[in-house]
């Protein structure tokens, strides 16, 4: 197995590692910030640094395999998606998030399925797919830092650093949202040759 799958495969055991953090019920805080939210925040941010590292290395030195095609996004998504629900358990984002987040995932995977069986290419991603994936790890890395809920700015009770963070979280989970759904109409528009067809 090459370096870079072991990246990926790297990343997949820092998901779990990720979710079971609450449950050690660590006390203390950092800042104001409580100390497991900060360890749930580095775990997401060094698997989130494998996902840009393996497929640097994959490219350059031409390690390009099967299983890295497949396994590479799967553990983004599982990724991804384990750190918005656990967002949305505590209380920090609205469910309807992750799931359009899930609806495009599930919408992009039956593409590619029926894009391989036709014997197509699947398409690169666009503008729109580039925007939701740094707009999304923005927000997620951010969020576990906001000790407030989504859109709590729009409510005038947040001042100061409060509010600067708390609208930069909100903006950037709305824009990846955007973002998520127009990618998603994208693999939409190159699936429908094949259901045509």
């Amino acid at each position: 197995m090459n370096l870079a799958n072991k990246l990926t495969i790297f990343r997949m055991i820092l998901v779990p590692i990720m979710v079971i953090i609450p449950f050690f019920g660590i006390a203390g805080d950092l800042w104001g910030i409580p100390i497991s939210y900060l360890i749930i925040d580095l775990i997401f941010i060094l698997a989130s640094l494998t996902d840009k590292l393996d497929g640097y290395i994959a490219r350059s030195k031409n390690q390009v395999t099967a299983f890295g095609k497949f396994l590479d996004p799967l553990a983004d998504k599982i990724l991804v998606l384990s750190a918005m629900l656990m967002l949305v358990e505590m209380n920090k984002l609205p469910a309807w998030i992750p799931i359009i987040v899930l609806a495009r995932e599930f919408l992009v995977s039956g593409y590619r399925l029926v894009a391989v069986e036709k014997g197509g290419e699947v398409i690169a991603a666009s503008k729109w797919g580039k925007l939701k994936t740094v707009t999304q790890m923005i927000a997620i890395i951010l969020a576990f830092l906001d000790l407030h809920t989504f859109g709590e700015c729009f409510s005038g009770t947040l001042q100061g650093g409060d509010f600067v963070l708390n609208t930069v979280v909100t903006l950037m989970m709305i824009i990846q949202t955007i973002a998520t759904i127009f990618s998603g109409i994208d693999y939409m528009r190159g699936i429908k040759k094949y259901i045509n067809d």
